[in-house]
């Protein structure tokens, strides 16, 4: 499903609702509708806005910075520059289109700016209608296109982690890990990271989301890397742990648990199933060998345009599973003042099973 078809979609749902225009900000909605690939400096600074009728081309509002990337991503829509802002712009286009409703990214969107919106809308006799999660709703499966450009992101951030393995040794530290990570992944093509690399040794890997410090990779000790990169607008995630060294009996045992548990969840994935039902079946294996208690996160979360969006593998996610979908499977056991594993892989969900998109097994089975 290309930009155009998603655009149909949404003007389709536009025409049901009786709104009139539909002004997207958050950017990774703006690029999957229009190509665009402007990044914003925060939500308080755009990098432009898609302004999209019920009917007929949208339009790609900016400034001056992105005039030339914009005019050369965007498709199918034409580009319009604000000096003064963007209020200014939307005064000028909305009488023009005869717009008697404006809908907006109540979710994307400051307080402060709302007020401007409501301002707006007084001025020039509008509706205004908040609305939340109506592209996100899109993002939830990808097209063939999508899963390709996924399985790339995926192929690449294995290929960073298989150059950086071999350089790792006891006594540097987690941050100058993590600096090699993210450096070679922008030697290696990608655009950035996809989140800050998570690299903890030892007691460190107990925490689920430790930042990297200055602390000392320990030798035969547990090693977390949690990595991902953005590369053509979509993300990978991929967590392994390892041991340098040698790894003692206790760390195999949670190790092979977490992997069996794994195993397990990627087996039970296919359309149909309910998210929290996957999560279960993970949940299940690590409680009956009694380390339920340190097992406290959701199973895994969607990835794509965002390396966190919809669905979440929780166990209070009802909601079932669907062809198209990728996520991610990332049990872990976290123990205090021992350490923790975490095995993280994408799974994509295919037409009659899953599909798992990580093809590198180094440090899973053990």
């Amino acid at each position: 499903m290309g930009h155009s078809q998603r655009l149909q979609k949404i003007q389709a749902i536009l025409k049901r609702r009786k709104i009139d225009a539909f002004l997207v900000s958050e950017p990774r909605n703006r690029f999957l509708l229009s190509g665009y690939l402007g990044q914003d400096h925060g939500i308080e600074e755009s990098a432009g806005h898609l302004l999209i009728p019920k009917k007929g081309s949208p339009q790609l509002l900016t400034d001056f910075r992105f005039k030339i990337q914009a005019q050369q991503e965007c498709r199918g829509c034409e580009v319009q520059l604000y000096s003064k802002g963007l209020i200014p712009l939307l005064k000028q286009l909305l009488p023009r289109s005869g717009a008697a409703s404006l809908a907006f990214e109540s979710h994307y969107t400051l307080h402060s700016t709302a007020i401007a919106y409501e301002k707006l809308a007084s001025e020039l006799n509008l509706s205004l209608v908040p609305l939340t999660g109506v592209v996100e709703k899109q993002r939830l499966t990808k097209s063939d296109e999508e899963i390709d450009s996924l399985k790339a992101s995926v192929r690449l951030n294995e290929k960073v982690f298989q150059a950086v393995l071999p350089t790792i040794q006891p006594g540097e530290t987690e941050l100058a890990i993590a600096l090699r990570i993210e450096t070679t992944m922008r030697e290696m093509g990608a655009q950035q990271p996809s989140f800050d690399t998570i690299v903890a040794t030892g007691k460190n890997s107990a925490l689920p989301h430790a930042v990297p410090s200055d602390t000392v990779i320990e030798a035969n000790r547990p090693l977390m890397i949690d990595m991902g990169l953005v590369l053509d607008g979509y993300c990978s995630d991929m967590t392994r742990t390892f041991v340098p060294g040698e790894a003692d009996d206790d760390y195999l045992k949670i190790h092979r648990l977490v992997r069996k548990a794994q195993l397990a969840a990627m087996e039970a994935i296919r359309p149909g199933i309910s998210a929290a039902s996957v999560d279960k079946v993970a949940r299940r294996i690590i409680s009956d060998a009694g380390y339920g208690e340190y097992f406290g996160h959701a199973l895994g979360h969607g990835v794509g345009l965002a390396v966190h969006e919809g669905p979440s593998l929780s166990s209070r996610n009802r909601k079932y599973l669907r062809e198209g979908m990728v996520v991610t499977v990332e049990p872990g056991i976290y123990l205090p003042d021992w350490g923790g594993v975490r095995l993280e892989n994408m799974v994509l969900v295919t037409r009659d099973g899953s599909l798992n998109l990580n093809h590198d097994t180094s440090f899973l089975d053990l």
